[in-house]
């Protein structure tokens, strides 16, 4: 059992691997794959990542700071603020380096707050307080979520999914 040196490590850990998997779905799809879209009303794969890093780069900038509040704006201009200027990748390659470098910088930004700060409490979309370190836990079951959305775009496509291909199908 890996010990970690506080609660954020834990937290930055978990959502390291969640971010890992989902990588390694996006690269076990085509570009053709992650163009497709599998009913009219659903996003893209492409959109799907792209949502993903939305959510994330709003996610880490509100509970790094000081005075963050999920209400402190509506939703879509949290995302516009934190998220506005990327682009949706039209290539696997943008894809994968989107959800790398985000993450990369999600974390380093979560970090500098430090766990201190990550046990103190925000404001959340639903009006309730709650820990900014139980908020890192709902951002991960988010990206958990779509995660398996991309496994099941790969089953759709006649693919086996990368988790399925990793433990063995």
């Amino acid at each position: 059992m890996t010990a970690f040196s506080d609660l954020l490590e834990e937290a930055l850990e978990a959502w390291h691997w969640v971010r890992h998997g989902l990588v390694d779905e996006v690269k076990n799809l085509g570009e053709e794959d992650l163009a497709a879209r599998p009913t009219p009303k659903s996003r893209t794969g492409f959109e799907l990542g792209h949502h993903i890093v939305e959510v994330a780069q709003m996610m880490c900038g509100e509970l790094s700071r000081p005075d963050g509040d999920f209400q402190r704006k509506p939703y879509g201009k949290l995302i516009a603020e934190y998220a506005g200027q990327l682009q949706i990748p039209g290539r696997k390659d943008d894809l994968v380096l989107l959800l790398e470098t985000t993450h990369a910088e999600g974390e380093k930004r979560l970090r500098q707050a430090g766990e201190l700060a990550l046990l103190q409490y925000i404001t959340r979309f639903d009006g309730k307080r709650g820990t900014r370190l139980a908020w890192i836990y709902h951002g991960i079951a988010h990206e958990e979520y779509h995660k398996g959305q991309l496994a099941l775009y790969a089953r759709l496509r006649g693919k086996v999914p990368a988790l399925t291909q990793l433990i063995g199908e």
